[in-house]
């Protein structure tokens, strides 16, 4: 045989594994991203703040092989103030079909005195909403609106208060009406501080002594921030709710029903 044909040969017969090869590398399954837009319930901390926590911070210890988080939720921001300042256009630059998109708006929606944040729940709070739900959709990604997780507040009898007004009632009419999933966090958590009871949920709240954290060096009483125990909390319940709400199946979550160590949790530098 010629040099010529013997190349020709071994070139034919590497062709099926060359195939093989780009047929698997097509094939390897796609790593999904679960994106967060949201405020300081949910956004990471930094080492200045621990053991303040946000959800965002914990929900990755629920999810299964193939989901990362891209945590974008920023401490004071609302539905508003998040679009305004242009941070949900890097999410939807970024975003792929099948991923999907968290947000959870409306502490700082409630905010009248501030118009840089404020809005309407009725007009303005679910015209912002729906930027997030239309640019995920046309991305084909998936968008899902969380009510906010609520508040510590009790009233004399040990009854756990709802704080957020018609806002949650306003996600719950808008994720009807655009047939997105909703995520009900609001009631959810609402129904675990009323089981902790006011005293069981300091440990859940930012509620520090003076001398506990160098970093609260007087102390603290935040009934709206969490400590780790709370943020790991919130995320189990978004776990959950994602499971619930057929957003993803259960074999791509994890650790529903297991202790999660607080030490898991890690604070960026500031």
């Amino acid at each position: 045989m010629s040099m010529s044909r013997r190349r020709a040969t071994a070139a034919l017969s590497a062709l099926p594994l060359t195939v093989a090869a780009a047929r698997t590398a097509t094939a390897a399954p796609h790593t999904r991203t679960v994106y967060i837009a949201g405020d300081s319930t949910a956004a990471d901390k930094y080492v200045g703040a621990a053991p303040e926590a946000g959800w965002g911070m914990a929900l990755p210890f629920f999810l299964g092989k193939g989901l990362v988080v891209a945590n974008h939720a920023v401490n004071g921001r609302s539905s508003k103030s998040f679009i305004d300042e242009g941070r949900l256009a890097p999410i939807l630059d970024a975003i792929r079909p099948g991923d999907l998109l968290l947000v959870q708006f409306g502490h700082n929606d409630e905010k009248t005195a501030d118009p840089t944040r404020h809005t309407e729940p009725w007009t303005t709070y679910q015209e912002y909403l729906r930027q997030y739900v239309r640019g995920a959709g046309q991305r084909g990604a998936r968008s899902v609106l969380l009510t906010s997780v609520e508040r510590r507040r009790f009233d004399a009898a040990g009854n756990a208060l709802p704080t957020h007004g018609d806002y949650p009632a306003a996600m719950r009419a808008l994720a009807a009406k655009e047939r997105v999933p909703l995520l009900d966090i609001q009631t959810a958590s609402l129904a675990l501080w009323q089981r902790l009871g006011a005293e069981g949920t300091l440990a859940y709240f930012n509620w520090l002594q003076p001398g506990e954290s160098p970093n609260y060096p007087d102390g603290v009483s935040d009934n709206t921030h969490f400590r780790p125990p709370g943020a790991i909390a919130v995320a189990r319940l978004v776990a959950r709710a994602l499971r619930d709400e057929r957003v993803l199946a259960p074999g791509e979550l994890r650790r529903l029903d297991e202790e999660i160590p607080e030490s898991w949790l890690i604070w960026q530098q500031d």
